[in-house]
């Protein structure tokens, strides 16, 4: 059987099923999925939606956040092999380690994070809105797991302070470096340089923009110029081109990440039509990691 956009959307109506999608996903995805956005936008659309069934395509995390906030749902992961390689970095041992080092800090978990690690948390965050989690803690000391660029983007921004990083990274986002973005802007000169803040510290310093693709997004949409070079994963390219068809995007040559791209039509139907691959996390994990979710939630 062929599988087409049409098939998934008789499926969602027969399933009452919503497909959620992350900006970084095959463009053939984003078009199958009732909702595309960055990591936040995506946590909102799974705490807020009727549907019985989700389907999330993206990587493990991402998953594992829509059952802990629909612990009573059908949460499936079309490709259950699409991990992180940043999540898999922290282990919740790990961070119960750094609290025995730092007892008098709260711990900052950037929702790139298995769903014990979050429930080691105090309060999640997502690069949208990092900094406004952090700053909400009483705390002077923060651990901040498990992104070392997004916790020297977040403590340059809140020098009040004493932001305790974790050694993990973003393959994709780690492996773009100065170099590269300079390369680029010797060959578009006139080009804006749009960053993500899991990025490192040099690369953001000699940015126009910072923000999460959302914010990304926003940004290109509104800006006057007609090129950009964009510091994030190359499936960004999609929405970008959609947002603003007559400007032109730069990507660093290996700013890709596999396991996202794994999930495809063929994989997402028969999650609907099987309903299998669903997302099972241990109840008592689930709802400790769901008061650092919902508290991140409540940002506004």
């Amino acid at each position: 059987m062929e599988v087409t956009l049409e098939s998934i959307q008789q499926l969602k109506k027969e399933k009452n099923a919503v497909v959620l999608a992350h900006n970084y996903t095959l463009p053939e995805v984003q078009d199958a999925a009732d909702y595309v956005g960055d990591s936040l936008g995506l946590s909102r659309k799974a705490a807020e939606t009727e549907a019985e069934i989700i389907v999330f395509c993206g990587v493990s995390f991402m998953g594992e956040t829509a059952k802990i906030l629909n612990p009573d749902k059908k949460v499936l992961l079309p490709e259950p092999r699409a991990g992180c390689s940043m999540a898999s970095m922290c282990t919740a041992p790990q961070v119960r380690e750094m609290k025995k080092l730092y007892p008098e800090a709260a711990v900052v978990a950037y929702v790139n994070t298995t769903a014990d690690v979050k429930a080691e948390a105090d309060i999640c965050c997502t690069s949208s809105n990092s900094v406004k989690a952090t700053s909400s803690l009483e705390e002077k000391d923060i651990i901040f797991v498990p992104d070392m660029n997004l916790a020297a983007y977040t403590a340059q921004k809140l020098p009040e302070k004493n932001i305790i990083p974790f050694h993990g990274y973003c393959s994709a986002h780690h492996g773009i470096t100065k170099w590269q973005i300079e390369d680029l802007k010797i060959l578009h000169s006139g080009a804006e340089i749009v960053s993500h803040p899991e990025c490192a510290l040099d690369v953001l310093e000699m940015s126009d923009f910072v923000g999460s693709t959302e914010k990304m997004i926003d940004h290109v949409r509104e800006s006057p110029n007609g090129e950009f070079i964009i510091a994030t994963e190359v499936g960004m390219l999609y929405r970008l081109g959609k947002a603003r068809p007559d400007a032109k995007f730069y990507f660093p040559p290996n700013a890709l990440c596999q396991t996202i791209k794994m999930t495809d039509l063929r994989l997402i139907h028969r999650a609907l039509n099987e309903c299998k691959q669903e997302v099972v996390l241990d109840p008592d994990i689930s709802m400790r990691a769901r008061i650092p979710v919902e508290r991140m939630l409540s940002l506004r």
